[in-house]
């Protein structure tokens, strides 16, 4: 290991006065998970510049040809260090990495050299992984913190889909924002470092933010309802997809994001399906298989809680996706979302949401086989299906999407106008 990065690496005495740096995918589960992490210590800012300063930062130092969420992540992190905000001495930053075949697993190694390359390689970096990589740091994702991620990644969902439900329909515009926005500060306060969330307090909370929202005055009328699916970067981030939500809504459709869980859930299940497909140890079998059930308890409560109110449309539980995808795409096709994004696909129609946005890198091999590649076969299935997949890198201009978007919303219109005629004009 060489001199500069044995020094490049986040030890226990930076915890006190270092500000560690995250670039933003969900903004509303990252939030929670900033808090998080300063309850335990740490000092986490999370980063919200946006633009096309953050896409050339991105291409000043990574190749074009790379993954564009690399791109933007890191793009967002040496914005922020070459902004003059941040004292460099005691800044540290932070990215995730994935393991397995994914280009996100290189993230690391492209922050590396683009912190070298700028003179800037004193700066700490710390991988945020469960694979066991880059152990050489001294931020660790230790039980209480990863239990309580998972209780708040299902808090995160709730305000997510419930404010996606009510947001269209409101009758003072503006309520569901500020309810997540009080949601969020109350979640933050209430975190207390090696005191994870109890199931009890779990439910009780999760039917708290579900009544909070039925609570909000609602007038229905018949909208275009458009589900959003694709890689977990491009399909959660306002910076990747040209903030795609707001200009869904801005053509007055309802907007359905099938939250984070499921795709933990998945990443998860994965580690089965390789011991089923490949072979592996028993103990190992075990603690999957422990994992998976602990997660579908929270899922059930989750679930639960979006029922009790009636008013809103229950998403579907891991396992019934699991077995919708059954007989068309297999298991073991797992990089990138895998099956899951087919899966989500299958779902979302299932729920009424059959006008679909499938947001993708450009050339993310695994997504253009299980999200573009299933579009034939999903509406051999389902006829009603009207899919548009959209295509993200620095070359992609936002009229050119927002136009192939409006083709589809122009279908998805005239299907909802043939659904619910206009009443005939009085003589």
């Amino acid at each position: 290991m060489s001199t500069n990065e044995a020094q490049a690496r986040f030890t226990k005495e930076m915890q006190k006065d270092y500000t560690i740096l995250i670039p933003n995918m969900a903004p509303l589960h990252f939030e929670l998970l900033r808090a998080l992490f300063n309850a335990y210590g740490y000092h986490v800012e999370l980063l919200r510049s946006d633009g096309q300063a953050v896409i050339d930062a991105g291409l000043k130092y990574v190749h074009n040809d790379t993954c564009y969420p690399a791109l933007l992540a890191i793009g967002q992190l040496m914005h922020a260090l070459e902004s003059g905000e941040y004292d460099l001495a005691h800044t540290a930053v932070m990215i995730t990495q994935t393991g397995g075949g994914c280009r996100a697993s290189n993230y690391i190694h492209l922050l590396r050299k683009a912190l070298k390359k700028a003179g800037l390689e004193r700066i700490p970096v710390i991988s945020l992984n469960l694979s066991g990589l880059e152990k050489g740091s001294a931020f660790k994702l230790t039980l209480p913190i990863l239990k309580e991620a998972v209780a708040l990644l299902s808090y995160a969902d709730m305000l997510m889909i419930l404010g996606n439900q009510v947001r269209p329909y409101e009758v003072n515009p503006g309520d569901a924002d500020q309810l997540i926005h009080q949601w969020i500060q109350r979640l933050s306060e209430q975190i207390v470092a090696g005191h994870p969330t109890k199931f009890d307090q779990l439910r009780q909370t999760l039917s708290e933010i579900s009544t909070s929202f039925a609570n909000i005055p609602v007038q229905r009328t018949p909208k275009v309802r458009v589900g959003v699916v694709g890689e977990v970067y491009a399909k959660f981030s306002p910076l990747a997809n040209n903030h795609l939500e707001e200009f869904l809504r801005s053509q007055d459709c309802e907007v359905m994001l099938p939250g984070l869980m499921g795709f933990l859930m998945f990443k998860v299940d994965n580690r089965l399906e390789d011991i089923k497909l490949y072979g592996g140890s028993r103990a190992k079998a075990l603690l999957v298989r422990f994992l998976i059930k602990y997660l579908s308890n929270i899922e059930s409560v989750f679930l639960d809680s979006i029922r009790v109110t009636r008013q809103f449309s229950v998403p579907a539980s891991y396992m019934q996706i699991k077995e919708m995808v059954r007989g068309v795409i297999g298991y073991g096709s797992k990089m990138g979302e895998g099956w899951f994004l087919t899966g989500e696909m299958l779902e979302l129609i299932s729920h009424g949401y059959e006008n679909i946005v499938c947001c993708q890198p450009f050339g993310c091999l695994p997504n253009h086989i299980v999200g573009k590649g299933m579009i034939r076969k999903i509406k051999a299935k389902n006829p009603i299906a009207n899919i548009v997949p959209i295509d993200y890198d620095p070359g992609a201009t936002r009229v050119n999407q927002e136009n192939r978007i409006k083709l589809m919303l122009a279908v998805a219109r005239e299907r909802l106008e043939a659904a619910y005629p206009a009443p005939a004009a009085e003589a």
